[in-house]
């Protein structure tokens, strides 16, 4: 898994008996600086872009290659061992409303790399059939957190934040709250130099503007109601650059930025989870001392916790998600819940590249 956040690969492997599953080994491989860089530029439109798109997606597989030959050594396996490998691949444009997303990986070269057969393309079947392509990870969520006397909510807080809902009864609920991470990690590389703010701690220096706060909140996206998804093609720098002023100091900025974020998923949970009882979080946000810290504030008659209170740690939850989502297609079952995707049906996600 390599998410919005654009900072590496994850990289699991996943032991099932029968439907249980067991993470048994783990590895992280940080994206260089120029593959960061040309992901980046790739998110807008620019001269010779398809191109760079080809050249990007071979010097991805290359690195996917590198980061399951370390995870296999890791583990003393061998490619033979593995089933296939599920592979998300870089997003790098999300228009459902348009009928496409893309994300970059050439699948077909990672299966000669690795010597494994490989799934990739889990999103293009979801939105044929009208859904959203996204989120996925409920399915998986569902299968490993529900819990039959306990309404529980997993909230993943990547570059964005998703959401799903596990009532003890009735349809999962699961999309997309808004931005996570990914505007407060471009805002502190673009003044500081720094890849994230750690535990919230820049943030923690500054106060919260408030008209800024509500112009950000006013976004339509936050009034639509799920099925939905959203990425860097709603929420970039550049279009937190239209509403600042001269005189926001970036701290404040930043600490606004976290509110953004802890508002907009505390507002999903109050109008889209009701009932729930138990908070678990996952992704790089769940390491943010102060979000976690006004998300609890803010929801303060629900418990939070971490995915490790569940058995999954909360940096492997979604590379896990993927190795079980292809474990469904190498075993032709749906990988989706139309209940959240908006898809006309469940459908076999994903296109599998036999090696």
């Amino acid at each position: 898994m390599s998410g919005t956040s654009l900072d590496g690969i994850d990289a699991v492997i996943l032991a099932f008996d029968n439907n249980l599953c067991q993470v048994t080994h783990t590895h992280s491989l940080p994206y260089p600086e120029y593959l960061r860089t040309a992901l980046l530029a790739l998110h807008t439109p620019s001269d010779n872009e398809l191109e760079q798109a080809a050249i990007t997606s071979n010097r991805l597989s290359q690195l996917y290659a590198q980061a399951i030959t370390q995870l296999l050594a890791k583990a003393q396996l061998h490619p033979a061992d593995i089933l296939a490998v599920g592979c998300h691949g870089q997003t790098i444009r999300h228009r459902p409303e348009l009928g496409f997303t893309l994300q970059l990986g050439n699948n077909a070269l990672l299966a000669e790399l690795a010597e494994i057969t490989v799934v990739g393309d889990f999103r293009s079947r979801d939105i044929a059939a009208d859904g959203q392509g996204a989120p996925l990870v409920p399915a998986f969520h569902q299968a490993l957190f529900a819990h039959p006397e306990i309404i529980r909510t997993v909230i993943n807080i990547g570059g964005i934040a998703n959401l799903s809902y596990l009532p003890i009864q009735g349809s999962i609920t699961g999309f997309d709250s808004g931005p996570g991470n990914m505007l407060m990690d471009a805002w502190i590389q673009r003044h500081l130099g720094r890849p994230f703010d750690a535990s919230g701690t820049w943030a923690a220096t500054g106060r919260v503007i408030e008209e800024l706060l509500q112009s950000l909140l006013a976004h339509p996206y936050f009034e639509a109601d799920p099925p939905k998804s959203t990425g860097r093609d709603l929420f970039s720098l550049a279009w937190l650059d239209a509403f600042l002023q001269p005189d926001h100091s970036p701290a404040d900025v930043q600490r606004t930025l976290l509110e953004f974020t802890a508002h907009s998923i505390c507002d999903a949970v109050n109008r889209y989870c009701p009932g729930t009882e138990e908070i678990y979080l996952c992704g790089g946000g769940a390491y943010n001392a102060l979000l976690v810290q006004r998300l609890q504030q803010v929801l303060s008659l629900v418990r939070i916790g971490l995915t490790d209170e569940l058995g999954l740690p909360v940096n492997w939850v979604e590379a896990a998600a993927f190795a079980w989502l292809a474990r469904q297609t190498m075993h032709q079952q749906p990988g989706n819940l139309p209940a959240v995707t908006g898809a006309k049906g469940p459908r076999i996600l994903g296109a599998i590249y036999s090696h």
